[in-house]
């Protein structure tokens, strides 16, 4: 499921992100995507790719990865993102839902470490 209103553009600093073209409440689950769960060993050889930058940890113990289909992963980091993901084990499947209501043409944000708000620095040097 993916909200229509939904839509690649370019950013200003990172390339491509995810924009709405519709004011968007808090609280809304805007996507839900399947997920491609691989090995640590498959993981080995993806950080090694592009593909680094685009793959999920895995599991309660973090011991698999996941490529996320749908625009999951075009979402772009912010350490105050306006919307969190959301990882079902069992379903093997990704949720996006805002954590703040959203202005129709702002762009979509995640938190690559988790929590929507966590300031911990992530593995590149983003703003």
């Amino acid at each position: 499921m993916l909200k229509p209103y939904l839509y690649l553009d370019k950013t200003e600093k990172s390339g491509r992100g995810v924009f709405t073209r519709e004011r968007i409440p808090k609280g809304t689950i805007i996507e839900i995507s399947p997920v491609v769960v691989m090995s640590n060993e498959d993981r080995e050889h993806l950080d090694k790719t592009k593909l680094h930058d685009y793959i999920f940890e895995w599991g309660k113990e973090k011991k698999h990865c996941c490529m996320a289909l749908g625009l999951i992963p075009m979402y772009n980091h912010s350490y105050k993102s306006n919307c969190e993901y959301i990882m079902d084990y069992e379903d093997e499947v990704m949720y996006i839902q805002t954590v703040t209501a959203i202005k129709q043409g702002s762009e979509l944000t995640i938190n690559y470490n988790g929590d929507w708000n966590d300031a911990t620095k992530i593995w590149f040097d983003a703003k």
